[in-house]
């Protein structure tokens, strides 16, 4: 039996191992810096910073934070969208030895005060609009120091003088931080002269680049401990996946998130190791974006598919071209046959599902980009070193092709375990293999295709139903642009399948006829029995939909008609 069929499909290009240069991260900055110091590293909405540029404001800033006392292995938070002190603050920190804390800026007090006191960050990078918030949870936790940005000190004139008036009407604050004390002013640290580089000893396979919090979907949010090594090897990995992209020359459209790792490594770690210029928005914009493509002419678009969805459903989609985009690797939840084919038409360039998770720095799994066979629905084969099995739920032990079990991972992608939870870190280990949590199952061919999370299937009259499989079929229909099915509460079922949609913008449809149409692809117990209709659909950062939170809030529904009946 051959355990890495997949292998045989690679094309010539891409390499089964690959070969791992044993250096810290933060010392890809300083090469790119060296062999193409006046290239663009950074364009944000008409500012532009060079590589170098970034190269010294990052030694600037590590230096500042030996200063304060910032130790190697010290954790300090960043809590930024994706604005170039996003990427001068990670490199920074790890030049200074410290390990990063990537902190969702959309986080309420208690989210990160949990976060602030279970990583025990000592220091934190900020915006001004975030300060009230971080000042009022620093006190409880370990925080000793403050170091505040602001957008318009990264925007030309003269939408640096326009800015905060734009802030004030949109956000109703203008908050001022003074450079004194504990609080810091990151524009103030980065007017010092350059200093002698920051030489601390890493070692590169144990010491910790990056404390990675997971979504909290599944109980609290856990530290995921990702070494420098393990960031590494993903983002050669991704090098030798897109094996056409030529150093020093592409441009990478920066839309994911960098305080999650899929933006963080797909796009930031990836550009500053190849020398790609990173084209930076700090949140997703249908318009913004699309008028940044069409102007900017990005190559390389990583993505999530309820980006594509809300670039595919402007009605003024037409008008602009997206011609430059040549690669896009589509993550963090399934993407939509029919999602894929359109963007591909639109743009001409390639679109494919990808896998991964937090836990394995993300990527594992992707279809090939330039080359046959491309199997549409599959989240494709494992990258270069990576290992993946389907285990079966109830001996642990590899199950057949075709057959449904847990996805289990090995590979130097692989997380160190979870911060302070070593009975968590043992039970998501079985045998050296980490599993997943996600249901699936492998061709005969080395293809892997994701069922559903283990905790989202649903059981409907003793048949087990998959999401995922519902949500492909639907999202055939015209009508529909986005939607979600989930288990909820049923008193006959145990539980019944429902789908959430929100409609094409005009269009109309019944629930008479979406059933009809379901039943011509669907067995009748996977069929929805409920439909709701929405405006939006509740999701994460990464445009990841929250199936989650609606269940729980059928259950709260359900709960609340039986006090009153």
């Amino acid at each position: 039996m051959n355990n890495r069929p997949w292998q045989a499909l690679y094309p010539a290009q891409i390499p089964t191992t690959l070969s791992y240069e044993e250096k810290p991260l933060q010392s890809f900055l300083k090469e790119s810096s060296l062999e193409f110091p006046d290239r663009v590293s950074i364009h944000f909405m008409g500012k532009e910073l060079t590589f170098k540029e970034v190269y010294e404001s990052s030694l600037k800033f590590a230096a500042y934070l030996k200063e304060l006392g910032i130790k190697k292995g010290d954790r300090v938070a960043i809590m930024l969208p994706n604005i170039p002190p996003a990427v001068i603050s990670y490199f920074g920190i790890l030049m200074a030895g410290g390990i990063v804390v990537q902190t969702n800026p959309t986080y309420t007090e208690r989210e990160l005060e949990y976060q602030m006191k279970d990583s025990g960050a000592k220091a934190i990078v900020t915006m001004d609009l975030l300060f009230p918030r971080v000042t009022k949870v620093a006190p409880t936790t370990d925080i000793e120091h403050v170091i505040v940005t602001a957008i318009k000190d990264y925007l030309p004139f003269p939408k640096n003088l326009i800015y905060p008036f734009i802030q004030k009407k949109e956000y109703g604050i203008v908050v001022n931080v003074e450079h004194e004390g504990n609080n810091h002013l990151l524009k103030e640290i980065l007017k010092s002269d350059v200093p002698e580089e920051i030489n601390i000893p890493i070692d590169i396979e144990n010491d910790l680049a990056l404390l990675q919090y997971t979504g909290g979907t599944t109980g609290f949010p856990k530290g995921v401990m990702l070494s420098h090594k393990n960031l590494l090897a993903n983002a050669q990995m991704s090098e030798a996946w897109l094996y056409k992209s030529r150093r020093g020359e592409e441009s990478i459209l920066g839309i994911l998130p960098f305080f999650h790792v899929y933006g963080m490594t797909t796009v930031m770690i990836s550009a500053i190791l190849q020398a790609q210029k990173m084209i930076l928005l700090p949140k997703f914009d249908p318009t913004t974006t699309l008028k940044t493509i069409h102007k900017q002419r990005p190559t390389i678009f990583p993505g999530a598919p309820t980006i594509y969805i809300g670039l595919l459903s402007h009605p003024d989609l037409a008008k602009y071209d997206l011609s430059s985009i040549d690669a896009c690797v589509s993550g963090s939840a399934p993407l939509p046959v029919e999602i894929q084919e359109r963007f591909e038409k639109a743009t001409g360039g390639k679109l494919v599902e990808g896998y991964g998770l937090s836990e394995t720095s993300p990527v594992t799994h992707a279809n090939f980009v330039w080359d046959e066979p491309r199997v549409k629905g599959s989240i494709g084969v494992p990258w270069p070193d990576t290992d993946a099995a389907i285990l079966s739920l109830e001996t642990g032990e590899p199950v057949e092709n075709g057959e449904i079990g847990e996805i289990a991972i090995k590979g130097p992608q692989v997380m160190k375990g979870y911060w302070n939870r070593p009975e968590e870190t043992e039970a998501t280990f079985k045998n050296g293999w980490f599993l997943t949590g996600d249901l699936g199952y492998m061709d005969e061919k080395g293809f892997f295709y994701v069922v559903d999370r283990k905790k989202d299937t649903i059981i409907a009259g003793g048949f087990n139903i998959y999401p995922r499989e519902i949500e492909e079929v639907l999202y055939e229909h015209e009508a529909i642009q986005e939607l979600v099915v989930a288990g909820v509460p049923d008193p006959y079922r145990g539980e019944t399948v429902k789908a959430y949609i929100v409609l094409k913008e005009g269009a109309t449809v019944t629930e008479e006829e979406l059933n009809e149409f379901a039943r011509k692809h669907l067995a009748s117990y996977k069929v929805p029995r409920k439909y709701e209709f929405r405006d939006e659909l509740p999701k994460t950062t990464v445009g990841k939909i929250l199936r989650r939170a609606l269940v729980e809030e059928e259950t709260k529904k359900i709960a609340d008609e039986a006090k009153q009946a």
